[in-house]
């Protein structure tokens, strides 16, 4: 019993620059793929935008209100 040698067949896959039909695909209706995606979804946006929006116009506010109680 000693070693054998296995012959191993691969296969390589290109994609031609000038013949790229395959990524029709990706673009085809993305309006409304688009929209599905967020209509799904709109409900973990929501819960996820809302916090950083908040902080974000509380630490705006509060930054405003600092420089004006320091103008005088």
């Amino acid at each position: 019993m000693g070693k054998q040698t296995v012959p191993v067949k691969s296969v390589i896959y290109a994609l031609s620059p000038f013949q790229q039909k395959i990524m029709t695909g990706l673009w085809k209706d993305l309006p409304t793929k688009i929209h599905h995606k967020v209509s799904e979804n709109w409900i973990s946006a929501t819960l996820l935008l809302a916090p950083l929006v908040g902080t974000y116009a509380y630490v705006q506010n509060y930054q405003e209100k600092e420089k004006l109680a320091h103008r005088y």
